[in-house]
């Protein structure tokens, strides 16, 4: 897929087989380690969650984003290269620790283009994102799940992965009204458009 700069991407992935990729928090913080380090310099996070057997970023990219970058004969961008790089630096780790061979993800991570239609994706994706553990019932609050940006939206926490004001100023999420619209049941027809076909 072209990425194009200035655009909100919905950026996910889940382990080979629907297989669990995160077993411990000490996973899910060298999974957030690794972003960190190989994504954050090529895109700016908007939000994110990792659930037990798969993950999503939203995430706004730049300039920096579509470089070039050639791996062997074949041709990629800088942000395709940066996940590429996080998924088998953290798949690498995950192996030697458990003593595994082969495959951790499925092969290509997806993006999709939020912004290719009149309604508003980004703002429906953003809540969807962190609602994924609270609608897997993994947590009785989005609150109360440590590996998403929902925390740092809330004020209980004031992580650095993320760029918050992209959210208030690219999405129109309300500070005031956060909370509650976090919390908004959302239409099912939406959320198959947050996918790849």
């Amino acid at each position: 897929m072209q990425l194009l700069p200035d655009c909100l991407y919905h950026i996910y992935n889940q382990g080979n087989n629907q297989e669990t990729i995160f077993y411990t928090r000490e996973d899910y913080l060298n999974f957030l380690q690794h972003t960190r380090e190989k994504v954050l310099p090529h895109c700016q996070i908007i939000a994110y969650c990792l659930m037990p057997n798969h993950f999503h970023f939203l995430i706004n990219t730049t300039q920096k984003s579509i470089n070039p970058v050639k791996l062997g004969s074949l041709s990629s961008t800088s942000l395709n290269n940066a996940f590429r790089l996080l998924l088998s630096g953290y798949a690498n780790e995950f192996n030697k620790k458990r003593g595994r061979t082969g495959s951790l993800f499925r092969q290509k991570n997806k993006f999709k283009n939020l912004e290719s239609t009149n309604e508003n994706y980004p703002f429906i994706c953003f809540h969807y994102i962190h609602q994924n553990p609270f609608v897997a019932k993994l947590c009785s609050k989005m609150e109360d799940w440590e590996f998403s940006s929902f925390s740092d939206y809330l004020g209980i926490r004031s992580g650095t992965l993320m760029t918050k004001r992209l959210a208030y100023d690219l999405i129109g999420i309300s500070q005031h009204d956060f909370y509650e619209e976090s919390y908004q049941v959302i239409d099912e027809s939406k959320i198959k458009f947050l996918y790849d076909e």
